[in-house]
């Protein structure tokens, strides 16, 4: 008897396809500086199982021509609270989120999640991306 996937691909895109509300920008005036941005109290809900998974998300980034707009990133990250989305996906989705509405210098999305079960995950995803390496 063959064995079930205990994970899906249906769990693998969950909450990718989601609609976050625009995080909104306004122009930078300075050059060469960078900008850390922490929610300490990031909350989303693992797909599988729906448990809620604790983190603190950490944005860096070198502003270009735009800076986002604090309230409207809390927001952004505010509608992540009860969306099915694995934490991975959660960090890379918010770096591709932040690239699209800023187009940043350099940017790393940060996301350090609270143990569950005896383990905790730090997940690091940056941009420009590198390109994948074929096998």
């Amino acid at each position: 008897m063959a064995k079930q996937p205990r994970y899906t691909p249906e769990h693998a895109a969950a909450g990718l396809d989601a609609k976050f509300p625009d995080i909104e920008t306004w122009p930078n005036q300075f050059p060469g500086y960078e900008i850390v941005i922490d929610d300490p109290e990031f909350t989303s809900v693992c797909p599988k199982t729906g448990l809620p998974d604790f983190g603190v998300i950490t944005l860096r980034y070198q502003p270009a021509k735009l800076c986002l707009e604090l309230k409207s990133y809390k927001e952004y990250l505010h509608s992540y609270r009860n969306l099915g989305i694995f934490q991975e996906n959660v960090v890379n989705r918010v770096l591709e989120d932040v690239v699209r509405c800023a187009h940043p210098v350099w940017a790393e999305v940060k996301g350090d999640f609270r143990p569950r079960g005896g383990i905790s995950t730090a997940i690091i995803a940056k941009w420009p991306r590198r390109k994948r390496v074929k096998n």
